[in-house]
Order: structure tokens, then C-alpha cells, then sequence
């Protein structure tokens, strides 16, 4: 007994040190992804539906992939959005860069992110950006004059911002987040406790150092089954970093996690098909290599 109440006081020392630190990004992470959502999301909406008939050619992948990053909706809030923007004519290749970027990022994640420091935001925000132009162009030069997508059976979702007092839609939005994200987020800074009492430091950097390329695939790999939510991965990966992950192992697991998640595997696999959804995984694992490389040989 002795030796168990000893473990627990050292598993809470670590779950209140990184709670700590972790808590004030979530809040305000939840805060901003509500207001966008409630605010700003269909003005976005709106921008990208508009470039619709704009001679814009492969280069609206560009604004395509900032009003992904910048849309607040999951992957299964995208998708009914896609096909709605799909049957008024927009662009295959356009789309895909507006998903793709959309999958990986939002405003509430960018701000979960800041926990992990100015420079891995910045990594975080440019390899997802660069994500949704490369998935763009390659379903503009593959895929050129070819259905992509296949959006049967998707209808836009309905608005459940829809109170006229918009600090109700406000309050009410954020208490859906806060029911979202709450328990993933402490399932993350518990797993961090766990993880910063019993896994050694020093092995940990021996496998994801900087200077190990086995360390990036191993990072892409662990971000298939482990990626559950954004914000409780934050956790882990500022333990990870702590205890010696690379930077480019951490943008290789940013990207294969979201892209991987279990419940957006099972729309992407309805909306592209059995060839397509393969060839979408081989793009996002061969992808979140080539970051993490380029990204640890920049240094």
C-alpha cells in the first residue's frame, strides 16, 4: 500500500505541474474556436464559396488552404460544406486543398499549440498549410477533368448557432466544445503524468532525437492509432519535446494524427472510395515524412 499511495503522489505531482500548464491554452483555445464559430464561420463560408467563378486557376488552392485552416469545423462538419460548395461547381482541386488544410487545423488547435512554443506553432501552421496546397495540386494534375469526390448522400449541416442573442449561441457553443474536448484533454495530461514518471527520458530522445530519420517515421506512425483530439495530444507532445522528440518528429505526428483520426477515416472512406482513400493515406504518411525531414535538416 505503502508503495502504491508513494506512485500516486508522484503521478499527481506530474498531472498538476502539466495541468497547469496546459489548462489556460484549452480555456483559451475553447473561447476562440466558439467565437470563430459562432462569429466568423459562415462569413468564411462565404469567401470560399464566392472564389467559385473567380479566374483564379491552380493558384486558389492558396486562399483555398487559409480558409480551411481558418474554418472551425471538423471533418464531419467539412464534408456536408465540400459537397454543398461541390454541387454549385467549385473547383475539385480547390476543394481538396480547402479539406485537406481543414482536417489539419483550426483556429482552436493553432491556439492549443501555442503551449508547445512560438516555433513549433509556426511549424504546425506551415506544414499544414503546405499539406493542403501539395493535395491540392495533385488532384489538379492527377485527377485533371475526373470526379475526385464522391458526395452522394451529404447535405449541408444544420446551423445549431441559430439564438438570436448571439452571446446565448456563444455560451452554447462553448459548453458543446467544453462537453468535446473535457475529457480528452484530461486523458492527455494524464497520460503525460504517466508517461513523464515511467518512460526514461533518456531513451525516449535516443528514439525521436534530431538526428534520427527512424525517429520521424516511428513519430508518423505512433500519430495513426494515438490521435484521438487535438487538445489532448498537446499534452503528450510537450512532453515529448521536453524530453527530447525532434521538432520534425512532432510535425510528422501533427500531420498523420488529425489526418489518421479513427472517426474521420470513416467519412473520408464514403466520400473518395476504396483506390482514392488509399491513395489518400499513402499522400498523408509519405507527406508527414518528407516534413519531418525537412524540417529537422533546417534545423
Amino acid at each position: 500500500m505503502e508503495v502504491l499511495r508513494r506512485e500516486f503522489v508522484y503521478i499527481w505531482y506530474y498531472f498538476d505541474i502539466q495541468f497547469r500548464q496546459i489548462f489556460s491554452y484549452w480555456v483559451l483555445g475553447m473561447v476562440i474556436g466558439s467565437a470563430v464559430s459562432v462569429f466568423a464561420k459562415e462569413r468564411i463560408h462565404r469567401l470560399f464559396e464566392g472564389m467559385k467563378d473567380k479566374p483564379f486557376g491552380i493558384f486558389g488552392i492558396i486562399p483555398a488552404c487559409i480558409l480551411g485552416i481558418l474554418s472551425p469545423l471538423c471533418m464531419y462538419g467539412t464534408i456536408p460544406i465540400a459537397a454543398s460548395f461541390s454541387q454549385k461547381g467549385m473547383r475539385q482541386d480547390w476543394l481538396a486543398a480547402f479539406m485537406m488544410s481543414s482536417v489539419l487545423l483550426n483556429p482552436q488547435l493553432v491556439v492549443y499549440s501555442t503551449a508547445l512554443g512560438t516555433k513549433m506553432v509556426l511549424i504546425r501552421v506551415i506544414s499544414c498549410f503546405f499539406c493542403g496546397i501539395a493535395a491540392g495540386m495533385a488532384v489538379h494534375f492527377f485527377y485533371k477533368g475526373k470526379e475526385f469526390f464522391r458526395f452522394d448522400g451529404f447535405a449541408a449541416p444544420q446551423n445549431r448557432d441559430t439564438d438570436p442573442n448571439l452571446l446565448v449561441c456563444f455560451l452554447k457553443n462553448l459548453w458543446r466544445n467544453i462537453k468535446a474536448t473535457a475529457g480528452y484533454f484530461l486523458l492527455g495530461v494524464i497520460l503525460s503524468a504517466l508517461f513523464q514518471r515511467y518512460v526514461p527520458a533518456d531513451a525516449f530522445a535516443a528514439l525521436f532525437g534530431k538526428n534520427e530519420g527512424f525517429g520521424v517515421l516511428m513519430a508518423a506512425t505512433i500519430g495513426v492509432p494515438l490521435y484521438v483530439c487535438g487538445g489532448g495530444t498537446i499534452p503528450l507532445l510537450q512532453q515529448w519535446l521536453y524530453d527530447g522528440m525532434s521538432a520534425g518528429a512532432a510535425a510528422s505526428f501533427m500531420i498523420t494524427g488529425p489526418a489518421t483520426k479513427i472517426t474521420n477515416l470513416g467519412a473520408l472512406k464514403i466520400v473518395l472510395g476504396t483506390k482514392r482513400f488509399f491513395l489518400y493515406l499513402m499522400f498523408v504518411i509519405t507527406f508527414s515524412l518528407l516534413s519531418g525531414l525537412v524540417v529537422n535538416f533546417i534545423g
